[in-house]
This record gives structure tokens, sequence and C-alpha cells, in this order.
């Protein structure tokens, strides 16, 4: 004999079944919307949770495939970090936990710092996946026609033209003293007047790939955060903005497909990475979803 449930109790499964069917449909059409919103949908797609709401980021294997894997590899536990104190070896899924510990309103958000995880680094660091001729920088003048600086330099103070200019120059053309300086001037004006942006980055010390495509970095770009040249590791960023500056500079691996409004969110608050915040967004977890 079947046993019927009081109409109290039925109403009360059949709004738990509602509810269920209504979350797991929001969560389902999330990632249906993110996945159709895909430039490839062969590419990955990955979920990154945050305690402000999640975000959808397609990765680009064929732009940055090093790169790319690596930060696969890192959300999925597949990379073994050494502790430097213990000595015990951990593969843990490296983001999970860690904090956005750099945010510049209107600008980046940035996480995944090995300063900011319990368990240490992983040991290899990557080379940069950029291809400069593709994104144009050796056709763009480093120094316009006016004598002002190309704004993808961002140079703006004369320290900065030492810097990021003049200083590495002098490194390629083999001058280390104020007297070869002045016996060469002429000859260094004449290659500033030709130097591209792509030459400037070059003498920095950054080196470059014609195997692959790259893009630049504008608003919902996921690139990889750096500390110079071929430093690629495990920590990165979302652009909130057209960068130009940055492109050439940080090889870019995916982008937001959808949950741009919650990178927005995680961007509104500044954030200094010289210490703990309250305030600073969790990454609950980062994990391929296709």
């Amino acid at each position: 004999m079947t046993r019927l449930l009081p109409a109290s109790s039925f109403k009360l499964v059949l709004s738990l079944a509602l509810l269920l069917m209504t979350t797991d449909n929001s969560v389902f059409a999330d990632a249906a919307s993110a996945q159709l919103a895909m430039e490839d949908p062969q590419n990955p797609l990955l979920l990154l949770n945050t305690s402000q709401g999640e975000i959808y980021l397609e990765l680009f294997p064929a732009e940055a495939p090093k790169n790319t894997a690596n930060f696969i590899a890192l959300a999925e536990g597949e990379i073994e970090i050494v502790d430097a104190e213990s000595g015990v070896r951990y593969t843990p899924r490296y983001f999970n936990g860690m904090r956005f510990h750099r945010v510049d309103p209107g600008f980046v958000i940035q996480a995944g710092s090995p300063a900011y995880h319990s368990q240490g680094a992983p040991a290899e660091l990557l080379a940069d996946e950029i291809n400069a001729d593709y994104l144009g920088l050796d056709r763009l003048p480093a120094i316009n026609p006016d004598g002002s600086f190309n704004e993808m330099l961002n140079i703006g103070a004369k320290s900065d033209f030492d810097t990021e200019i003049l200083k590495p120059l002098y490194t390629k053309m083999g001058i280390d003293n104020p007297s070869t300086l002045l016996a060469r001037q002429e000859e260094v004006l004449v290659q500033l007047q030709q130097l591209s942006v792509k030459a400037v980055y070059e003498n920095q010390g950054y080196r470059y790939n014609s195997k692959f495509s790259s893009r630049k970095v504008s608003r919902g770009v996921l690139a990889m955060a750096n500390s110079g040249p071929n430093t690629n590791g495990p920590e990165f960023f979302i652009s909130l903005e057209e960068a130009p500056w940055l492109s050439g500079k940080h090889t870019v691996i995916g982008k937001v497909v959808e949950g741009l409004n919650v990178a927005d969110t995680i961007g509104s608050v500044a954030i200094e990475p010289s210490g703990f915040s309250r305030l600073s967004t969790l990454i609950y977890s980062i994990r391929r979803v296709n």
C-alpha cells in the first residue's frame, strides 16, 4: 500500500525540488552562456569562483601554449611545490584560498603571487610567449616626429626616459662612460630616431616569438604578471581597461567571457599588496568546466 505524504510535507518537498532545479539551471545557464560567448568552443573554459561572484575565463593555448598549460596545471593541482622551510612536497590546487592582493581601481585586479601562498612557489619560471610583430610594435616609432614619446611606452618623466630607453640603449651600444657618450652622441641621436617600440623592449631584455599570434592587453584580458622578461610564474592579472603600455611586456593567456561585472566589483576597492586586507576578494577555486 502506497503511503501518501501529508499535504504540508508534499508542498515542502515540491518547493525544495523547484529551488534545486532553479539553482542548477542558473549555474548551468552561466556556463552555457559563457561557452556561447567563447571565440573557440574547443579552447579551455575555466570558472574563477570568488567571494564576489563567478568569472568565466576562455584560455588561448594556440597563442601561449606553455603559459596556458601551466596556469591550468596550477589550478588543477598538477604542479609540485616544495616548502622552502620543511622540504615537504605538495601538489595543491594552487589558487584555492588565495586573494586578489593587488587592486588598482579601474585598472587591474591581480592574484596568484607566491609571496601570498602559504606553501611557496613553483620552481619553474616560464618564458614570455609574445609576438611583437603581430602586435605591430615593430612599426611603431618610440619617439614621434614632434619629439614626444609613443604613448605605449608610458613615459611620463625624464627618469622614465633614462631608465626605459637611454640606459638600455647605451648598454646595447657599449657606451659605459661619459667620454664615450660625448664622442658618440650623434650616433646615439640617430639610434633614438630609428627606435621602434619593439626595439625599446628588446633593449630591456624582452625576446619575442613569431610562431604564435598575440593580442593586446585590453579590457577583460587575462595575462601573466611578471618582474621582467621571462619571469612568468603563477601570478596573473585581469585588465579592467585598455592598457596598451602593457602590450608586448605581458603574455596574454585568455580573456573574461562572462562575469566582467564581477571583475569590476573586485576592482572597485583599492588593495595594496604590502599587507593582508580583509577587504580583498577571496578566490574559492579555479577549475576547468569543459
